[in-house]
């Protein structure tokens, strides 16, 4: 698809919003766990991954949802220009910090998809939150909607396996793969389990350790 200069233009100045909103936000989640860091000397999530949707991506968006290709379809019409991908540990990290992200005044919460307690049908899992970020320019104040996907590293490396099947496939995976997806997807949900018995574990360990060290 070709588009002349002032189109390009166009849509440049439309998208360049959301890039600082983006890397405003990635700094902030980054700042969270280095405090979770320095005061409970815990880390809240693993990874942080980015990605912002370009012209072509959004054109085509709109077009399959049968929507003319504008900026104002753009910004009233998609959630997800920018997305932000955070790696957990843990599934109760994963809820610790939507908890976190929840109680903050500098972003609003405004839409939740537990698919983790709901899993698709397919086998995926992951929380997914739109936010509502007011993000300050010169011109003023533009509130950016974003996408932010909270996953364990077992949900996350199921998903990208998931993700290559699919466009390799072109969305028509045979059933035998669907079935092994599944079944793969069991084994993640029984490896999270795994590792949270075995936080447990090693918590309870040290709070009786810490109980022995107790003065008299």
């Amino acid at each position: 698809m070709e588009y002349n200069q002032s189109t390009v233009n166009y849509w440049k100045a439309f998208v360049l919003p959301y890039t600082f909103a983006l890397e405003e936000l990635k700094t902030k989640f980054e700042i969270m766990n280095r405090e979770a860091q320095f005061l409970e000397d815990y880390n809240p999530f693993e990874h942080i991954k980015t990605r912002l949707k370009q012209p072509e991506s959004i054109i085509r968006k709109l077009e399959r949802k049968n929507l003319s290709p504008t900026v104002e379809n753009a910004q009233t019409q998609l959630q997800d220009i920018i997305g932000i991908r955070i790696t957990c540990c843990f599934v109760e990290d994963i809820y610790h910090l939507k908890e976190v992200i929840e109680n903050r005044e500098d972003m609003e919460i405004v839409e939740v998809k537990d698919y983790i307690a709901n899993p698709k049908g397919n086998g995926y899992k992951s929380l997914h939150m739109i936010i509502k970020y007011p993000l300050s320019l010169n011109s003023g104040t533009k509130d950016v909607f974003a996408e932010i996907q909270l996953r364990t590293l077992a949900m996350d490396f199921w998903a990208s396996l998931e993700h290559k099947l699919y466009y390799k496939y072109e969305g028509n995976i045979p059933d035998y793969l669907k079935d092994e997806l599944h079944d793969a997807a069991m084994k993640a949900e029984d490896l999270d389990n795994k590792m949270a018995t075995i936080r447990q574990d090693i918590d309870d360990i040290e709070a009786c350790s810490n109980q022995i060290l107790l003065p008299l």
